[in-house]
């Protein structure tokens, strides 16, 4: 089974994306900011992690740095999800190592075309 981090401070944002990626047929875990997210991935790395921008105490961006210089190997596919929409936000994300972008709120559909992407649905 394929699994997903969903790392995001808000308990409903990753309650819902759990619901969604269980329906996909995915394992999930949750991760409420970056470094809790990093230390999950360091303990196992998920197939995927569903990222979410602003956290505190480590925003996506941050563990997204730290997780490219950790050397995990094989290294998780990483879906930025939030609400920064602008291009500067996305060319950001991409150039940092994010493989896709999704803007909340999302649904099914959108979470599924995306792991498509990636190559993971």
């Amino acid at each position: 089974m394929k699994t997903c981090l969903v790392v995001d401070d808000s308990k409903v944002i990753r309650k819902v994306a759990r619901h969604i990626l269980e329906t996909l047929d995915f394992e999930v875990r949750e991760a409420a900011d970056g470094r809790e997210a990093l230390d999950a991935c360091l303990a196992e790395a998920p197939d995927v992690v569903l990222l979410d921008w602003n956290m505190p105490v480590m925003s996506g961006m941050d563990f997204l740095r730290a997780l490219g210089d950790s050397g995990i190997s094989p290294r998780p596919k990483v879906v930025f999800c939030t609400t920064e929409n602008g291009m500067a936000y996305i060319r950001a994300a991409i150039e940092a190592g994010a493989d896709e972008y999704v803007m909340k709120p999302f649904d099914r559909e959108t979470l599924e075309s995306k792991f498509q992407i990636v190559g993971l649905a």
